[in-house]
C-alpha cells in the first residue's frame, strides 16, 4: 500500500509494533530443547495480548501462528514437535494483524553456541538488510534494494535464495509490488513516497534455489545448505532513510 494518511500510519505503526514485541518475547525464549510448537504459543500469547491475529492464519490458513523454519528451512516451516539443539540457527518469521493493518518481520537466531560459520551467515544477512534498506529512498530504482542486498551477501562469501522476495504490504500481507534480493535489470520503476515493503534477504552458503519439503508449506534449501532471513516492513520516504514500523 501507499500511505494516504496519518491514520494509515499509525495503524501500519501500531501492527509493526507488535511484531517487534513479539520478537523480542521469541529471542528469550530460543533455547536447546525447546520445541518450535511451544514458541508459536508464545507468538499466540503475545498476539492475544495485543489484540492482534496472525496474517499467515487469516490469508492462507497456516498450520499456526508464526513460521519457524530451521537450519536448511528456508522459509513457511510448520511450528510442531521439533526440538531446537545447540548450534541449530532457527528463523522466526512474525507476521500480525491489527485493526486491519498487516507487519511483517523475521530474525535468525542461534541456538546456544553457534558454529562460526552460521554466525557469519546470520551477519551477513543481518548487514544487507541495512544496505537494502538504505538503498529504499523514494525515486531510487526499485532494483537499488537488489542491488545492495547481493553484493552485501555475496562480498561475505554467501548466496542469495533467488525465488525468495520481498514485497509490498499494508491491508494485506502480499501486495505489489516484488523486491527482489538481487539486482533485476528489468526492474527500474522507481520507488515512490509512503510506499509500505518488506525487505528480506533470504541467504544460504552455497544454494541459489529452494524446493518444496513435502509439507505443502516449507521451502529447504536445493542442497540443503544452512540459510538466514531478516526482514522488517518499511516505509519508502523521499528526504529522509525509511521508517522502519517493525524495529
Amino acid at each position: 500500500m501507499s500511505i494516504d494518511s496519518p491514520a494509515d500510519l499509525a495503524g501500519l505503526k501500531r501492527a509493526g509494533a507488535v511484531v517487534a514485541a513479539t520478537l523480542r518475547e521469541l529471542r528469550r525464549h530460543v533455547r536447546p530443547g525447546i520445541t518450535t510448537r511451544e514458541l508459536d504459543l508464545v507468538a499466540a500469547d503475545v498476539f492475544a495480548r495485543h489484540g492482534a491475529r496472525s496474517g499467515p492464519i487469516l490469508t492462507y490458513d497456516f498450520p499456526g501462528t508464526i513460521c519457524i523454519s530451521v537450519n536448511d528451512e528456508a522459509v513457511h516451516g510448520i511450528p510442531g514437535p521439533r526440538r531446537l539443539r545447540d548450534g541449530d540457527v532457527v528463523k522466526l518469521d512474525v507476521t500480525a494483524e491489527l485493526d486491519g493493518y498487516y507487519a511483517d518481520a523475521c530474525v535468525s537466531v542461534p541456538v546456544g553456541k553457534p558454529r562460526p560459520a552460521t554466525a557469519r551467515m546470520v551477519a551477513a544477512a543481518q548487514v544487507a538488510l541495512r544496505r537494502g534498506i538504505d538503498a529504499a529512498r523514494a525515486g531510487a530504482p526499485r532494483n537499488a534494494i537488489g542491488a545492495a542486498v547481493e553484493a552485501e551477501v555475496q562480498r561475505r562469501g554467501f548466496t542469495v535464495l533467488h525465488e525468495l522476495t520481498g514485497h509490498g504490504i499494508g491491508t494485506s500481507l502480499h501486495e505489489a509490488p516484488t523486491i527482489f534480493n538481487y539486482r533485476d535489470p528489468t526492474d527500474t520503476e522507481p520507488l515512490t513516497e509512503g510506499l509500505v515493503i518488506t525487505i528480506e534477504p533470504m541467504i544460504a552458503a552455497g544454494d541459489t534455489e529452494v524446493r518444496p519439503s513435502g509439507d505443502g508449506w516449507t521451502q529447504l534449501t536445493e542442497r540443503g545448505s544452512r540459510s538466514a532471513h531478516m526482514e522488517h516492513t518499511l516505509v519508502v520516504r523521499r528526504d529522509a532513510p525509511p521508517l522502519v514500523l517493525t524495529a
